[in-house]
């Protein structure tokens, strides 16, 4: 989608009240359980704003900055992603905070009834900020990050259509604050960030579904070079280059967005899960997966994926091994693997620890 060349604040000017910084987003996190009543599915707009309005919290922020909407033959749907799942299966932690600060960055929202060319990318202001000066000028020192610079770098833009920068600046540090985004800088493959590339994809392919496109597979990489994807979650790094192919390969084994739908993962599944629903009910709570050749590489996904995630060359944990999971003795388990496999092969070294040294000394 050729994005719209202004900024415009919109309703994000409006104070959201996200309560005291040690609690985070969980403001939001409540939000989106309550709208999408406690199931990954997408929900009729207007369902979504009436349960909030029940609940007597503000909607326009959720639904028009964080979320993305979609219409299905003349209805408005709130479509049910990364971002909701994380938020339904999970409870309210700083990893969702930190998914939930780039998927605002990233400012997809997607199209329904009335809404203006703008806001199909409401943040853009946002999106600029982290990638061109948090990511290349600043290289990730937060510490820079503030209400002055933010109103700086956005009121001086030719692109930003308002008469001031100031309301949208301290909202967007508080924001920034509230949300830890200084936490987001590591150039390490963390749980959030695996996330986010499930959550960036969701939504890049989605947005040009509306415009009538369809991705293939093998355009999925590109999407998220061409989304600023790597900018946006932290700094770069060998780590997540890798990290992405792999996960990439498990996004499309797991069957994309449809990953939510057990009729759709049943279809991938059939010849080697049968009855897969009988999987699912019997215990639905998200599995893991898990590269072996980083168990930082770690992926929640639905239950009914796991079997799918072995086909992406992962390793599936279960629910009550997942809250548990620790990435040493995942490590040393498969090094005490790897020996043992090489013993039984009779694979025997061809030179003693001396030898190998003066070999590396004489080098």
């Amino acid at each position: 989608m050729a994005e719209s060349e202004d900024w415009r604040p919109g309703s994000f000017t409006k104070n959201f009240s996200w309560g005291v910084r040690p609690r985070g987003l969980v403001q939001l996190h409540q939000i989106l359980k309550l709208g999408f009543g406690d199931t990954v599915e997408d929900v009729p707009r207007d369902l979504f704003r009436q349960r909030i309005a029940d609940g007597g919290r503000p909607d326009y922020i959720p639904i028009n900055f964080f979320l993305f909407n979609r219409s299905v033959r003349g209805v408005d749907y709130v479509v049910a992603d990364e971002l909701v799942f994380q938020a339904l299966t999970s409870k309210h932690s700083a990893r969702f905070d930190k998914l939930a600060l780039f998927a605002f960055n990233l400012s997809y929202a997607g199209k329904w009834a009335r809404a203006r060319q703008e806001q199909r990318r409401p943040a853009l202001w946002a999106n600029h900020y982290v990638r061109d000066r948090v990511a290349r000028d600043f290289d990730w020192n937060t510490s820079r990050v503030n209400a002055d610079d933010i109103e700086h770098f956005v009121g001086t833009d030719p692109r930003y259509k308002a008469k001031g920068a100031r309301k949208l600046a301290t909202n967007l540090n508080y924001l920034y604050q509230v949300g830890k985004l200084k936490d987001v800088a590591t150039g390490r493959v963390e749980r959030w960030w695996v996330d986010a590339l499930f959550l960036a994809l969701d939504r890049l392919i989605e947005d040009r579904r509306l415009d009538g496109g369809q991705p293939g597979e093998g355009q999925y990489a590109s999407l998220l070079a061409q989304s600023g994807f790597l900018d946006l979650s932290g700094k770069r790094s060998l780590e997540k280059d890798l990290a992405t192919r792999h996960l990439v390969r498990l996004y499309i084994e797991c069957g994309s967005r449809e990953r939510f739908s057990p009729e759709h993962v049943r279809e991938r599944t059939a010849l080697k899960l049968p009855d897969v629903e009988w999987f699912i009910a019997n215990d639905d709570r998200p599995q893991g997966a898990v590269h072996p050749t980083n168990p930082n590489i770690l992926k929640t996904i639905p239950r009914a994926c796991a079997f799918l995630a072995t086909y992406a060359g992962f390793e599936v944990i279960d629910a009550d091994e997942l809250a548990a999971f620790d990435a040493e003795e995942f490590v040393r388990k498969h090094t005490q693997s790897a020996l043992e496999r090489l013993r039984e092969s009779d694979v025997k070294p061809t030179m003693s620890a001396e030898d190998l040294m003066k070999l590396t000394r004489d080098v």
